[in-house]
């Protein structure tokens, strides 16, 4: 064995280079031909596939975080450097050991990592957002941008889908909450997902989304791809963002209107974070029932006020903000996500259902119609009220 095919990162760089000027893609069989003719000795078979497996991974995946990402309980991976790397389990971040190399291997698996986005990352564009083919969502900085280091932040997609019942089991819904939103999914009322970040929103909305009738279309607008909901006939819209010069973006704002014009039976925004909101609720006021979306929120109280200052953003007054929103949503469901401590899991749950109204000064509110903590509260005679009207069933 040559003291060359010890060294990793030599071996690595011949096997690139081989690739590259075969013209060979990265495949795993491709990797492995390559690592046999670089290797520089005979090799065994479990050294071939340890070797093939780990540069692989290095060449096109997330090298040494691959394992981590590939964990089933991992939502969150985190690179503060080369030497400090965090991980969410559901309990919370975690500090692990992960040997990444020092801070230019770094730099070279986000470039790499960015890449595989179609991104580009260096000194003229020092931080990404984007979505990897996995569906993985990265964000990377580079110095100076980053203070002290390259930093990464990796949020692992799990294409697996959740039901309604698939919640009440685990702890989100109760049996008594899970009613109410089947109520209001079959009045076609239309209603959003509250929350923090991290909280659920987006598996809470999907698994909703599933209990449409199979009959109904769904057009789902997203930043990037992350609903998947249980349904036969859904048709999903991404945004773009802008290329290496600056042009090509395509967004939401601009799908919403798109989507209006694709036969919705029901339109959805995975996410409400800009002047897509006028869209919203432009469409939710001309006939389109039954529309959704996710919004972030502290509270279900502070959910209008949320709305008006995204209303702000697409150059809409306050006064056009609430007399729109007074039409277009009824219903807010808010899910929170308790860290109980110990390394155990945290429980994402539905703490509040409210519905929206008109306050005594004109502007719009949500009155609780739904605790957990408590049960039925008096707002929940204004949500049976939408529901009788809708024919909806309690």
């Amino acid at each position: 064995m040559t003291a060359s095919a010890t060294d990793p990162e030599a071996l690595a760089e011949r096997v690139r280079s081989r690739l590259i000027t075969l013209g060979h893609p990265p495949t795993p069989a491709a990797v492995a031909t390559a690592v046999r003719a670089e290797y520089g000795s005979p090799i065994g078979d479990r050294t071939l596939f340890t070797l093939t497996a780990r540069l692989h991974a290095e060449l096109v995946g997330a090298g040494p975080l691959t394992a981590l990402l590939a964990e089933p309980t991992v939502t969150d991976v985190l690179v503060n450097g080369p030497q400090e790397v965090w991980v969410d389990r559901g309990a919370g971040l975690q500090r692990v050991h992960c040997d990444l190399g020092d801070d230019t291997a770094v730099r070279r698996l986000a470039q790499r990592l960015a890449a595989a986005c179609g991104r580009r990352l260096d000194d003229a564009s020092p931080f990404v957002d984007a979505k990897l083919p996995d569906g993985t969502r990265l964000h990377a900085a580079l110095p100076p941008v980053a203070a002290t280091a390259v930093h990464l932040s990796l949020r692992t997609f799990r294409p697996q889908g959740f039901t309604v019942d698939d919640l009440v089991a685990a702890g989100t819904f109760t049996p008594e909450s899970a009613a109410i939103a089947r109520a209001v999914l079959a009045a076609r009322l239309a209603f959003l997902v509250s929350g923090g970040t991290g909280s659920g929103k987006t598996t809470l909305l999907s698994a909703l989304l599933g209990e449409v009738p199979a009959d109904e279309r769904l057009v789902i607008v997203e930043d990037a791809t992350e609903l998947r909901p249980v349904h036969p006939h859904v048709v999903s819209l991404e945004a773009r963002p802008a290329n290496a010069e600056g042009a090509g973006e395509i967004v939401v704002r601009t799908l919403v209107r798109e989507a209006l014009r694709m036969r919705p039976d029901r339109i959805v925004v995975g996410e409400c974070r800009g002047p897509e909101i006028a869209e919203l609720l432009a469409a939710l006021n001309t006939g389109h029932d039954g529309g959704a979306g996710t919004l972030h929120a502290n509270t279900p109280d502070a959910v209008p006020a949320r709305i008006e200052a995204l209303g702000l953003l697409a150059g809409l007054s306050r006064d056009a903000v609430h007399a729109q929103l007074a039409g277009a949503l009824h219903v807010v469901f808010h899910v929170v996500r308790r860290m109980p401590g110990g390394g155990r899991p945290g429980l994402r749950m539905v703490t509040a259902i409210g519905v929206f109204g008109v306050g005594p000064d004109g502007r719009v509110v949500v009155r609780p119609a739904w605790r957990r903590d408590g049960g039925p509260t008096p707002g929940l005679a204004s949500l049976h009220a939408l529901l009788d009207a809708r024919g909806g069933r309690r």
